[in-house]
């Protein structure tokens, strides 16, 4: 048995005229990383709120993120991809620049490794059942 390791991480969901904003990895299948949503690790000293728009600005290339609400927490073991529990930190954001409805972005993780490159785009938010590794966890809050 493989001893599995507790992490926070931080999901964000930003939300723009009944759309939610996600990604995919350009390179890999669906099969093996999914859509996704902007989501990271909660670095050492940082507030998960700051982790959520530093996420959001690292995956996407914009800035202009806020945070709308903390829709909750959540726990996902994500084994055997890692062998590794994720406390979530779960957020609404909203973002005010305009975007394209597909865009390139690239995340550079602190040059500890090469760059991940994605495509950035909106889906209809009924569509969010889609996300990959319960991301969709708490999508229904959004309605509340």
């Amino acid at each position: 048995m493989t001893d599995k390791v507790v992490k926070d991480k931080v999901l964000c969901y930003v939300v723009r005229d009944g759309r939610l904003l996600v990604f995919r990895h350009i390179g890999c299948s669906y099969e093996e990383v999914g859509i996704q949503v902007p989501a990271g690790s909660v670095r050492p000293g940082e507030a998960p709120e700051e982790a959520a728009l530093r996420e959001a600005r690292e995956e996407t290339g914009f800035t202009g993120f806020g945070i709308v609400r903390k829709l909750g927490e959540v726990v996902y073991d994500i084994s055997p991809y890692r062998f590794e529990i994720q406390h979530r930190h779960v957020f609404q954001l909203e973002l005010a620049e305009p975007t394209p409805e597909r865009w390139a972005g690239q995340e550079l993780h602190d040059g500890e490794r090469e760059p991940t490159d994605f495509e950035c785009f909106w889906i209809p938010l009924e569509d969010a059942h889609v996300l990959q590794s319960g991301q969709g966890a708490l999508i229904g809050a959004l309605f509340d």
